[in-house]
């Protein structure tokens, strides 16, 4: 493998290799040894490209916040009014409690760590606040707000539930808020 400048995706790797072990494992396993093991890089690398393991969890959150804005925006950019933006709402909401058990919990562990500390309390808010750019094209800033909760509550709900509730549940909630 290559090393020092040679390798231009060491850094790519590293903030990988850290989410993949939250992921998998959680917060409290994360350690730069266990991070360059996994990223197949020296020990030495970590303190190289990032101050600290503060520095390289928060810019490897970045990264996953980066994801879901990506996400939320794919799904709610299209919409051309109200009607489409409710179920493209609808379809986030069921997207995203079946897709990717990844994501939900890289989501739970986020928000845990920015409860403890302001810093990553920063991501969570400017995430919430991108999330709710595509919802205001169609909604008041009331409502989008309502609806961002509303996202997150209920794409939780059926993550976690042994019988998620079903779309029309969903819809209704949407419905109610937008109304």
């Amino acid at each position: 493998m290559a090393t020092g400048h040679t390798d231009p995706q060491r850094r790519d790797r590293i903030i990988d290799a850290t989410l993949d072990l939250i992921a998998e494992e959680g917060l409290a396993r994360v350690s730069h040894r266990r991070i360059a093991t996994r990223a197949g890089v020296p020990l030495g690398s970590m303190t190289y490209h990032f101050g600290g393991i503060d520095e390289l969890v928060r810019e490897a959150f970045r990264r996953f916040t980066d994801h879901m804005v990506a996400v939320f925006d794919a799904h709610l950019a299209a919409p051309a009014d109200r009607d489409e933006a409710r179920e493209a709402v609808a379809d986030l909401v069921h997207l995203l409690s079946e897709d990717s058990q990844r994501d939900l919990v890289l989501t739970q562990e986020l928000y845990t760590l920015a409860a403890r500390k302001p810093s990553f309390r920063e991501l969570t808010q400017e995430w919430m606040r991108r999330s709710r750019v595509h919802l205001g094209k169609h909604f008041d800033p009331h409502t989008a707000r309502q609806l961002d909760a509303l996202i997150e509550g209920l794409t939780l709900h059926r993550a976690l539930a042994d019988e998620p509730h079903d779309r029309a549940l969903t819809v209704e909630a949407i419905a109610r808020i937008t109304a």
